[in-house]
């Protein structure tokens, strides 16, 4: 290679090391604000509102069969239309398990037990990714966290045994 051709070939990989380091960036940018909006709806499971009896709504999951009885006192979000809702529960017991389905049950009512993957979590709570997405306050009470296959951490398999009460709250209305 010619002195010229060598000159020309280190000012070319200069500009493409620069063009991809600015190019490099946008892209760690527009990553970072894509993990940012995920991890905010990491929280909410999607679905249709298919009715309201009292202070309850029926919640019917967007990829399920169930039909989930949550508190949602005055409800006024839109009805049979697709919806980001957020769903909370308190922990009467968590298990880690070594194995077996993600479920919640029953698939009609009052949500129980449920079984699923840790997506996130912190010292008392845990979201559970069930097939549907559930907020987990864990229980502090002696007893209330059996952990026979080892600690919570993300990806755990956990079943848990839910308070009554579960309840849901349109995506970003608090």
């Amino acid at each position: 290679m010619s002195a010229r051709n060598a000159t020309q070939a280190s000012h070319l990989h200069g500009e493409l090391d620069r063009l991809g380091s600015i190019a490099c960036g946008l892209f760690h940018v527009a990553s970072f604000a894509v993990i940012l909006a995920r991890m905010s709806l990491a929280h909410a499971s999607k679905g249709k509102v298919i009715r309201i009896q009292g202070d309850l709504i029926v919640f019917k999951p967007g990829s399920s069969t169930y039909e989930l009885h949550l508190k949602c006192p005055g409800y006024a979000g839109p009805m049979n239309e697709s919806v980001d809702l957020v769903i909370r529960g308190v922990a009467r017991k968590a298990y880690t398990v070594p194995s077996g389905g993600l479920f919640v049950s029953p698939i009609m009512g009052t949500p129980r037990i449920l079984q699923g993957r840790v997506t996130d979590l912190t010292e008392d709570q845990i979201t559970l990714n069930c097939g549907v997405v559930f907020n987990i306050t864990l229980s502090k009470e002696d007893g209330g966290l059996e952990m026979a296959q080892g600690p919570i951490t993300a990806n755990s398999l956990v079943n848990v045994v839910l308070m009554p009460g579960a309840s849901a709250e349109l995506w970003g209305s608090r």
